[in-house]
């Protein structure tokens, strides 16, 4: 226990944080394991995503900060809690095998999974730890394990901080957010995610279909860490 606290302080650039550690819980409930089930090492995406074999998966039942989004602490200062987030994910999964049990698709078909690491539930532990939502729109698998959090006052809960569903809202209607961003992540009809930077010999004739899964990225590092590449030659 200890040695998560330290790790976990490590990633965290605010002493609000210091203090997040694993607590024991129930297994999910409510779900249908009866799907595809996936063993495999990992790439973090963000803080509830992940590719394993190559694919997108979502974590089942969670939703965490973006990766640029900030949050505030219980003095109303800002942490970069989507990164704080993504950092934990990848701790989570280093070095482990990860086991992902289908349950759903999203609307961009991507796979909806109920993941483990090393026998520990990480949408679960993400929850309990204060750094992701239990997604209750979709699944009250974490309820309670949001409820104890919550109480408990640590990491997104130790303010009022915007979900992330409704920061993706607001950046969409954001006029700055195209205009700081000007990347192009497409998805090639391989499959094959790859980006398009300003004055690239293919920018001008691309186009971005978000409802395909198709995105702007603010930076080639967060486009290569998301899953995309560069075009080759």
């Amino acid at each position: 226990m200890a040695y998560l606290r330290i790790l976990t302080a490590l990633l965290s650039p605010l002493p609000c944080l210091a203090a997040l550690c694993l607590v024991s819980m129930s297994p999910a409930h409510g779900l249908d394991l009866s799907g595809a089930i996936q063993t495999g090492p990992v790439e973090v995406v963000d803080g509830d995503g992940l590719r394993l074999n190559g694919k997108a998966i979502r974590l089942h039942g969670i939703d965490a900060p973006e990766r640029e989004q900030t949050c505030r602490d219980a003095h109303g200062s800002e942490w970069p809690c989507g990164t704080v987030a993504t950092n934990r994910l990848a701790m989570l999964v280093r070095d482990k095998l990860v086991t992902c049990t289908e349950v759903d698709r999203d609307r961009y078909d991507r796979v909806v999974a109920l993941c483990k690491a090393a026998g520990v539930d990480l949408g679960g532990t993400m929850v309990a730890e204060g750094l992701a939502w239990a997604y209750l729109r979709y699944s009250d698998s974490y309820n309670t394990v949001e409820a104890s959090a919550r109480q408990q006052a640590i990491g997104i809960w130790a303010a009022s901080n915007q979900p992330p569903w409704e920061y993706r809202e607001t950046a969409r209607v954001r006029p700055s957010k195209v205009l700081e961003c000007l990347i192009k992540g497409n998805i090639s009809q391989s499959g094959a995610r790859i980006y398009h930077i300003p004055g690239g010999r293919s920018y001008a004739a691309t186009r971005i279909s978000e409802a395909k899964g198709e995105r702007w990225f603010c930076t080639e590092e967060e486009a290569q860490t998301a899953g995309w590449r560069a075009p080759r030659g």
